[in-house]
């Protein structure tokens, strides 16, 4: 299966995009079940294959530093949620597609550049955030 390395068609746009909207709302109510305090869950995006066989979802999670943790077991709960998801959405998909979940950690990269930008890693003021060059010829 390959995820649409040309431009998404309108049916699987539509397809992700109640696939992000369910998704964020049965992952939100879950969490509120299982008493889980201070982990926020978002669902960053949805990608469906063109025979809308398969779906990734792209899933923000603060702390970060839980979001491994929280993928594998959202990971081993997929077809449960899966079946959530088919309940919520029988009107608009004849089938629902397999899911696959992924760790978006686009936005520390973002926090990366902006902590590099602002000047609190910078390499210009503090020479020993770079690495030692070798000189050629050694």
């Amino acid at each position: 299966f390959y995820f649409c390395s040309m431009e998404e068609s309108n049916r699987q746009k539509k397809i992700a995009g109640v696939l992000q909207r369910d998704l964020a709302d049965v992952l939100q109510s879950a969490l509120r079940e299982a008493g889980t305090q201070g982990i926020i869950i978002s669902v960053t995006q949805a990608k469906v294959t063109t025979d809308l066989s398969q779906a990734k979802a792209y899933l923000s999670i603060f702390p970060s530093d839980k979001a491994e943790t929280v993928i594998a077991e959202i990971n081993k709960l997929k077809y449960q949620i899966k079946h959530q998801i088919a309940l919520k959405t029988k009107n608009q998909l004849r089938r629902m597609p397999n899911l696959e979940f992924f760790n978006d950690d686009s936005l520390d990269y973002i926090a990366g550049i902006e902590d590099a930008v602002k000047g609190k890693e910078n390499p210009i003021e503090n020479r020993d955030l770079l690495d030692k060059r070798k000189k050629a010829g050694n």
